[in-house]
């Protein structure tokens, strides 16, 4: 993606996916003229920018995407927007359902608003497999998010922003991942899992922002980008962290699912499928459906979820890959 003389601003930016985009940025596009961290934290900040050792194209934006006022600061003579600010902790959602709301729904609102005032290019916005069919609220809010962003483009019209997003699924090495925590119990001989059939897709933090930056260069406005990733059993991840631990089972959560979905059958229907990815474009009349015309369409019926998924992670492979994201 050519970034020359461009400014890019990444919401969320101290954070597990933020720090590595930035990184990812810097390395991939040396010539780009600003690469704005937006975040709340000021100690994160203050480290990041210690650790990047004060590079003179990053720049660091106190601030909160609830503040509509100082995201339409933030964006003035932004070229891109990846939005990556959320509340995600399942429990904290359950248990702070309007925080939720503020940050994930009223959130992306401000966001879209500000990038078409301010004359943004492209935004992209993240997402995850919990916004499909979803059981717990943070799922719900991610769902009303994309519904927001997809939507967004009959706000700003045929030449204005642009915006889609980006669905995957459980991410290796961030901080809301289960690995953390097999590693805690790893010392005291026990692992607890919820249930033994549990299944999810599996990405790595690394694979995750290149895929962000290459939708982000090829999105026309209005698509869900969907990944192909491979899924794991939660016991074969256990087996992986904590060889030979004791495992007690807990039963499932509130607000967790067996499995995970990232294109439903509902949705498969306006998608198509590419070499590295599926594609799901919006159902409505802005939609150009000269968009995309070298992808697939897909089977009637066909969905893809994390038990029924072609490709699997076998113990050795989820080893190499917790220690490749720990290096």
């Amino acid at each position: 993606m050519d970034l020359k003389g461009k400014s890019l601003l990444v919401t969320g930016g101290t954070g597990s996916f933020g720090q590595k985009f930035v990184d990812l940025i810097l390395r991939v596009a040396p010539d780009i003229d600003r690469l704005i961290v937006f975040s709340r934290d000021e100690l994160k900040q203050h480290d990041m920018a210690i650790k990047l050792r004060h590079d003179p194209r990053v720049r660091f934006f106190i601030g909160d995407v609830r503040d509509a006022e100082r995201l339409h600061r933030a964006f003035n003579g932004v070229d891109y927007v990846v939005h990556a600010a959320a509340l995600k902790q399942v429990p904290a959602c359950e248990y702070n359902p309007l925080e939720a709301v503020k940050t994930n729904i009223m959130g992306a609102e401000n966001i879209i608003n500000a990038a078409i005032d301010r004359g943004v290019k492209h935004v992209l916005a993240l997402s995850t497999d919990k916004a499909v069919n979803p059981v717990n609220l943070y799922g719900a809010t991610k769902l009303c998010a994309e519904k927001l962003f997809v939507q967004a483009n009959s706000y700003s019209g045929f030449v204005g922003a642009r915006f889609s997003c980006v669905r995957y699924g459980n991410v290796v090495g961030s901080r809301g991942s289960v690995i953390p925590v097999f590693l805690q119990q790893r010392a005291k001989g026990t692992i607890t899992i919820t249930d033994k059939r549990m299944t999810r897709f599996w990405i790595t933090l690394d694979q995750g922002v290149r895929f962000v930056l290459n939708c982000l260069e090829k999105m026309h406005g209005g698509e869900v980008f969907v990944p192909k990733i491979p899924s794991m059993n939660i016991v074969d991840l256990a087996d992986a962290i904590a060889p030979g631990c004791q495992v007690e089972i807990t039963g499932i959560r509130p607000g967790e699912k067996l499995h995970e979905v990232l294109v439903s059958t509902d949705e498969a229907r306006n998608a198509l499928e590419l070499e590295d990815m599926y594609v799901i474009q919006p159902a409505h009349p802005w939609w150009k459906l000269e968009n995309w015309q070298d992808g697939k369409p897909l089977a009637d019926g066909f969905t893809y979820t994390s038990a029924t998924n072609a490709e699997w992670l076998s113990v050795d492979d989820l080893r190499k890959m917790v220690a490749g994201a720990s290096a």
